[in-house]
């Protein structure tokens, strides 16, 4: 039986970012997915599987290999595909790109956790990375919210300048502090292992959205940002225990459990926007999430074949 392959290309042209946001909400309706990781090693290159089941979905296996001596003759360093199987009778659906899904999934993930929390009518947004991810951002953030300017910092300004250059009407800020203060929403997407958003920066209103930190040494925010802040993520599983924005604050007393109010799967307490708050939120993905935007995708690929 042979079954579809969705390139990136055939993907990007059948899906829209609120659409998509839509699906990844829905998804969080059905029962909890169950996930499973494993990990083979020769020498430096490595396959990452990420499995997930969802009841009333399917099932899928993002398998990514990373050969970190690919550059070295013209090839990408990661490398990979998602396999869809039939939550029916268990056989093979799709095979999705791998690039295509994690894009999607981490730029959707980010932009459903703000706009259930941040300012509606956001005028000023700053994506800090000017990484591949950061590209993802300026296209999700500019469709949840068109009416805003979207500026770029990076530690590097030169990046910054070269990826607003790829999408006209995008900024590039000179300076981190004074573009954190006067942003509706700050969106980070950096590699840092030490805090780069201060809490001192902050003001009642803004929202703050993390992607960076995927590692339990890694930080993007430090303990003051977290304690002015109300505080939600996207999966309780894949943030508190094993991401350091959460995991440090946790083991040395700066927050308590609690103070993590929702993750997706209660998306009705996520609250309304509030101009005297400051709202926090932990993208932490995760193989659920890849099954999500793997179905999605699917989807509207046989709507528009």
């Amino acid at each position: 039986m042979s079954i579809p392959f969705i390139s990136f290309d055939a993907g990007e042209a059948v899906l829209d970012w609120i659409s998509f946001t839509r699906a990844l909400a829905q998804g969080h309706d059905l029962p909890k997915a169950e996930i499973g990781d494993t990990f083979l090693y020769r020498g430096p290159d490595t396959l990452l599987s990420r499995s997930a089941w969802i009841d009333g979905m399917g099932i899928a296996v993002k398998s990514a290999t990373i050969f970190p001596g690919n550059p070295d003759t013209g090839k990408p360093m990661i490398n990979g595909a998602v396999c869809l199987y039939s939550d029916l009778d268990g056989t093979p659906e799709a095979l999705v790109d791998f690039h295509l899904v994690t894009k999607w999934k981490t730029a959707g993930d980010s932009l459903l956790g703000a706009l259930r929390l941040a300012r509606p009518d956001a005028r000023e947004i700053l994506i800090v990375g000017a990484g591949t991810v950061g590209a993802s951002l300026i296209e999700a953030f500019s469709a949840g919210f068109p009416q805003a300017q979207i500026r770029v910092w990076n530690r590097t300004g030169a990046k910054a300048e070269e990826l607003c250059a790829q999408y006209p009407g995008t900024k590039a800020a000179p300076e981190l502090e004074s573009a954190v203060r006067t942003a509706d929403i700050i969106v980070t997407c950096t590699m840092s292992s030490e805090p780069v958003i201060k809490g001192d920066w902050l003001r009642p209103g803004q929202h703050l959205n993390m992607i960076g930190a995927y590692r339990p040494d890694m930080r993007e925010a430090d303990d003051a940002a977290l304690r002015r802040a109300q505080i939600f993520c996207d999966s309780f599983d894949t943030t508190l225990d094993h991401i350091g924005e959460f995991k440090i604050p946790l083991a040395d007393g700066t927050i308590q459990r609690s103070d993590v109010l929702a993750d997706f799967y209660a998306l009705e307490n996520f609250p309304a926007y509030d101009p005297g708050k400051i709202t926090l939120f932990k993208n932490g993905g995760g193989a659920h999430l890849d099954l999500m935007t793997s179905h999605h995708v699917l989807q509207k690929w046989k709507e528009n074949a």
